[in-house]
């Protein structure tokens, strides 16, 4: 009788022991992430450690919890890679979870005031895991084939902030960009274009031209359809802002006989019709605003001379001279050499 109390306590200690451990287990994994939202970066190449050491240090101890978890669950085959934003109430199970299955968060990728493709793709390459010599590549092998020269490549996109995976490969990188851009592109703007003589690349370069020449957001359809009509009059564009792409400073701030002999294929000054490409990632409402610019006669324009960014237009050179007179003189008065 005795020994069969004792066996039923031994049982009864084991049941309880095993209850204890399995509702301790359940508290550990069920543990919940209480701080600040944190991303947690995990690159390709990564080792079991390393994942480790990054969720740690971006999540302290409950980033432990969340390794050994997954540590527990995961092959050691599989290490997890992408990015993960951990928001507060998150439970670890479900934490590593997500890193087993790489069930990663969006990032945003979001690129304005964008002139070069170099700057562009440093731009990319700081907020994907991808680099800015791989994007470019990418645009080497994508673009072409989507009709694009390199000169034009900064045409297949357009300024704003997107939404990808932080591991996408440059390649679906570039398709998405600019899958985005050609639905802008749809049939009604390109026959809008085609009216107005352009076609998508030149309407973009020509909105690039404006955006550059003016602060003004109103004034930018009036300065793009002043250069269609230089194009349409043969003349050439003289365009300041592709003299500063020429020369390679965009902060100048008097054009000099100099710079207008800068002999580039950019300098409108010195060759007829548009530049090679865009001289900078036109706006998608720059873009816009060039195809719905109303028709005028102004062949002219110069910078005000309150230097508030706006223009002063002219139809004829004559009343544009003075226009200009007024600015040189502001800008001796001002020491701007």
């Amino acid at each position: 009788m005795k020994a069969m109390k004792k066996w039923t306590l031994w049982i009864v200690v084991a049941v309880v022991a095993a209850v204890v451990a399995g509702w301790a287990g359940w508290r550990y994994v069920t543990s919940e992430y209480s701080g600040e939202p944190r991303w947690v970066y995990l690159p390709a190449g990564i080792d079991r450690a390393a994942v480790k050491d990054s969720l740690q240090a971006a999540l302290g101890d409950f980033g432990s919890k969340v390794y050994n978890v997954y540590d527990r669950v995961a092959p050691d085959s599989v290490v997890a890679r992408g990015a993960y934003r951990i928001s507060s109430g998150e439970r670890a199970k479900d934490v590593a979870a997500r890193l087993f299955h790489r069930r990663q968060t969006p990032v945003n990728v979001t690129f304005h005031n964008i002139r070069t493709m170099d700057q562009l793709a440093a731009r990319v390459g700081d907020q994907l895991e991808l680099s800015a010599p791989q994007f470019l590549a990418a645009c080497d092998s994508v673009l072409p084939a989507a009709g694009f020269r390199r000169p034009e490549y900064i045409a297949a996109f357009f300024p704003d902030t997107y939404e990808f995976y932080w591991t996408v490969t440059p390649e679906d990188a570039v398709e998405r960009l600019l899958s985005y851009r050609n639905r802008f592109w749809n049939d009604d703007r390109r026959a809008r274009a085609a009216a107005l003589g352009l076609n998508p690349v030149k309407v973009a370069t020509v909105a690039s031209i404006a955006e550059e020449e003016t602060l003004s957001r109103t004034e930018r359809a009036t300065v793009a359809r002043l250069y269609i009509n230089r194009l349409r009059k043969g003349m050439k564009l003289q365009a300041d802002p592709t003299v500063k792409f020429a020369v390679g400073d965009f902060g100048l701030r008097r054009i000099t006989a100099a710079h207008l002999r800068t002999e580039s294929p950019y300098n409108t000054y010195i060759h007829a019709g548009l530049p090679p490409g865009p001289i900078r990632m036109a706006e998608r409402a720059t873009v816009e605003a060039t195809l719905e610019s109303r028709p005028h006669d102004y062949l002219y324009m110069c910078a005000k001379e309150d230097f508030s960014g706006t223009h002063n237009f002219a139809t004829d050179y004559a009343t544009h001279s003075r226009n200009a007179a007024r600015y040189r003189r502001a800008l001796d008065r001002r020491g701007i050499r």
